[in-house]
């Protein structure tokens, strides 16, 4: 297979899977085992191209991220707490992620452990749409300092590829009663510090393993993603509004059992 075609498909994998309940290390991870590849090989590839996803976020919402620019500068107390509510997010990250961030690279190479957080996660989703009595929160600016900590702290069991970061942080949310809406949102924005600073420390940790020949690679894989995320990202909003996450953890679950399946026949 082409290599450019390989950059491809990994570049729709992400876009795709990056803000779905569904982990897109994971999927990145499978898709380089299914496509033969070295998983550690591309590792650095699939974190490089990253910033496409991140990219369509910052485009969906530009005229939101702007208001909360200029009013953050004004003391607008709505974009004070919006502010400070992603901060408190992102902080659990920083820390575990440069405590950790050894072992958890090591973590990024073992399909097994992706197939089978699949398997838990969806069933840790299935369990919170049972159970989690979420209700209307007014959206991000109108969390509690307490919703917003506890958040970011069920951000980083996404640390283990498979898990899914913004599987996590949605399921997390509507478990403290925030409205699936919201909870969607709020993990939207909060992949925006969190993934440039993995993405940032990844980069410079591994500047050298990029060769001049990759970054033509990177750029044609980030612009796919972003224009995968974009289309995504609008419908899954509507999706979730009407079938609840459901859909999704059954997915995980059948993936899961598919790869785990297909890891023990090789």
């Amino acid at each position: 297979m082409s290599i450019w075609l390989t950059a491809i498909i990994l570049g729709i994998v992400e876009g795709l899977t990056e803000f779905l309940p569904v982990s897109s290390t994971g999927h990145l991870i499978l898709a380089t085992e299914l496509l033969g590849y070295d998983a550690s090989k591309w590792a650095v590839f699939n974190i490089a191209i990253q910033p496409g996803a991140i990219l369509a976020i910052v485009v969906l919402y530009r005229k939101l991220f702007w208001d909360m620019f200029t009013g953050f500068f004004r003391r607008d107390p709505v974009a004070i707490a919006f502010v400070r509510n992603l901060l408190l997010a992102f902080i659990p990250a920083v820390v575990l992620g440069l405590a950790f961030g050894d072992y958890i690279e090591a973590l990024l190479e073992n399909a097994v452990v992706v197939a089978w957080a699949l398997i838990i996660g969806g069933i840790g989703i299935l369990l919170v749409e049972r159970f989690a009595k979420p209700k209307e929160s007014g959206g991000v600016a109108n969390l509690s300092t307490r919703q917003s900590i506890i958040v970011g702290l069920v951000q980083c069991i996404a640390m283990i590829p498979g898990v899914s970061r913004s599987g996590a942080t949605i399921m997390g949310a509507m478990a403290l009663g925030i409205d699936r809406k919201t909870a969607a949102e709020f993990s939207f924005f909060l992949a925006l510090p969190t993934l440039t600073g993995a993405t940032v420390l990844q980069l410079a940790k591994h500047h050298d393993a990029i060769t001049k020949n990759d970054i033509g690679l990177i750029l044609v894989g980030a612009l796919v993603s972003f224009i995968v995320a974009w289309a995504v990202i609008k419908a899954f909003l509507a999706v979730v509004t009407r079938y609840g996450f459901a859909p999704f953890a059954w997915y995980r679950i059948i993936v899961g059992v598919a790869a785990l399946a297909w890891l023990a026949m090789r």
